[in-house]
């Protein structure tokens, strides 16, 4: 057991990292380099680390931190392609159209198509480009991003096309693989697939009823004070449940019986598409018609610089060259994203071929080709690899760079939408890299030649484990949440804490996929107040400098869902299902 000395040098980095980013509101870029640096201090000089391990373990988080980047960058690029197109606004033009009414464009833009948009691209995307879309058709500034923010949490367990399991949970809990084979499992992929699926179990059984809250937020603190919130809310209560239902059945069924890349994707689509269908054939409507209160009446922290109704990204809503734009064309993209990935991953040949290091060069230490990789780095244990072609990055820029002679589009066009692309990874490149450098050298602590047999992140999770005993799984989705809140992404919080969480439920015995399932929706969770995403959906609607407002208004939802997943954690764990690994 760890001392108490040891205990708080092993917290440091991540105390560290809460500290600066939350109580002095640095942005990662500046905070996260300091972290690493303190955990690479602590691994050398505390836990023994030899200098070519904590150096290793840091270029291994490279490594991983341009996998991620890479994801990132098609998804983006893929989004921006279809702005500077005039694609997605006639996406959204899709949604708006079915009906005026406020409550119903909360459920199917500021639900569905910010689900979708998660899905898709991740990474604080959705609040960030829904928001200015419900602006754009007269929603307060503020309404807006409360309803994106809200909205899109479901799906964030499984954004990006899957990369918080994918890359957050996986990859990390690999230095666990003999724990886990020995616990039945071929492989840390097929721990990780069942980890994804219990998180959509716990996101299911809660999230259905996000549409809901999100139009509930919206009428009660943007309405009309003498309607009252209650009774507009449940007059749109059955079309709320149909939409959150329509969602979570094909949802669950992904990410059960297909992999993580798809949950929120076909989620979106087929609930999307059900809703959508349902209400242009006059069923779920609501009665009466709702809208916020005449302009004169809002309150002067509802608008920012950007007055509802006005342009998105220099186009309207009522852009002509869009509306002649098919919807089914407009989509086509995103289908092929679909197509594209379940051929990659459901045909052997293709997705074996793809990620195959055999199909690359090995030159010395390193693989070249297909699969990019570095074996033994520095003479150590530690090897990590890029399969570049694997990756769902690589086909999301094919159908983004397919979608340039699809719609037509100039050369200024794609430009502005490589640049724009460019110029959003910048801080989530710097960010990542020391972040998960940092989390590599608290993990590799436990394998790296030492004095000392418990690692950083070992240490950490027993303490915690002793001290909340059989209360744990009750706070473990609460743990994911404060990650994804300090670091902004749910990936992040999954590579911080996934270790973590699977050390506490060996140490008390718990199933260690419900426990690591329930971080990665803590991960999801911790997006309603992480203030990274706060700021960027405020900057598009013209509205920063209201981030607390927006934080406290959202710990209502996020007391809702991190107590509903704690009840089921401990129902899971303790009644329904104790004799999981």
């Amino acid at each position: 057991m760890a001392s108490a000395v040891e205990l708080l040098l092993a917290a440091a980095p991540l105390l560290i990292a809460g500290v600066l980013l939350v109580g002095f509101l640095w942005p990662a870029t500046r905070a996260m380099p300091i972290a690493w640096i303190s955990a690479a201090v602590i691994g050398f000089a505390v836990w023994g680390m030899p200098a070519d391990w904590v150096a290793a373990a840091s270029i291994n988080g490279v490594i991983t931190a341009l996998t991620i980047l890479w994801i990132v960058f098609g998804a983006l690029l893929l989004l921006y392609t279809l702005q500077e197109a005039g694609a997605f606004d006639r996406i959204n033009q899709g949604f708006a159209a079915v009906s005026d009414d406020r409550r119903v464009q909360i459920v199917l833009l500021g639900f569905f198509l910010a689900t979708f948009i998660e899905g898709a691209a991740g990474f604080g995307t959705p609040a960030a480009v829904v928001a200015p879309l419900l602006l754009a058709l007269g929603f307060p500034a503020l309404a807006a991003v409360i309803a994106a923010i809200i909205g899109h949490i479901i799906a964030v367990t499984y954004g990006a096309v899957g990369t918080p399991i994918i890359i957050g949970i996986e990859n990390p809990l690999s230095i666990y693989e003999e724990a886990i084979t020995a616990g039945g499992y071929a492989s840390v992929t097929e721990f990780s697939n069942q980890v994804a699926a219990w998180a959509a179990t716990y996101h299911a059984l809660v999230g259905f009823l996000m549409p809901f809250i999100a139009v509930l937020m919206v009428v009660y603190f943007f309405g009309d004070d003498e309607d009252g919130a209650l009774g507009p809310a449940l007059e749109v209560a059955p079309l709320c449940l149909f939409a959150g239902i329509s969602f979570v059945i094909p949802y669950w069924v992904s990410a059960w019986y297909i992999t993580a890349e798809f949950p929120s994707l076909i989620g979106s689509m087929v609930g999307g598409a059900i809703t959508v269908g349902v209400l242009r054939a006059g069923y779920l409507l609501p009665d009466s018609h709702w809208d916020f209160p005449p302009r004169s009446e809002w309150k002067d922290h509802w608008v920012g610089t950007i007055e509802p109704g006005s342009s998105n990204g220099g186009r309207t809503a009522t852009d002509g060259g869009t509306q002649q734009m098919s919807l089914a064309k407009a989509w086509v993209p995103y289908i092929l994203v679909v197509v594209l990935l379940v051929i990659t991953r459901a045909v052997d040949p293709i997705s074996a071929a793809i990620g195959n290091p055999d199909y690359g060069v090995e030159i010395g230490s390193f693989t070249v080709g297909i699969v990019l990789g570095w074996s033994n780095i520095l003479g150590t244990e530690i090897s990590n690899s890029i399969a570049w072609m694997s990756v769902p990055g690589f086909w999301l820029i094919v159908p983004a760079l397919l979608s340039i002679p699809i719609f037509g589009m100039s050369g200024t066009q794609v430009k502005s939408a490589f640049s724009e692309t460019a110029s959003k990874l910048v801080s989530p490149f710097i960010a990542l890299i020391f972040v998960i450098a940092m989390v590599q050298v608290m993990l590799q602590s436990a394998v790296a030649p030492s004095d000392i047999e418990v690692g950083m992140i070992q240490a950490l999770a027993q303490a915690t484990a002793n001290a909340l005993g059989p209360a744990y799984p009750f706070v473990a989705a609460l743990i994911g949440a404060l990650g994804a809140a300090m670091a902004g992404s749910n990936t992040v919080s999954n590579i911080t804490f996934g270790g973590f969480q699977f050390e506490a439920a060996q140490q008390l015995g718990l199933p260690t996929q419900l426990i690591v399932g329930a971080q990665a929706v803590g991960g999801a969770i911790g997006n309603l107040v992480a203030i990274h995403n706060v700021v960027a959906a405020l900057a598009t609607v013209g509205l920063v400098g209201q981030e607390g407002r927006v934080m406290r208004l959202n710990l209502l939802p996020l007391i809702y869902y991190s107590t509903g997943v704690g009840i089921l954690a401990m129902l899971f764990c303790y009644v329904l299902f104790p004799g999981l690994f």
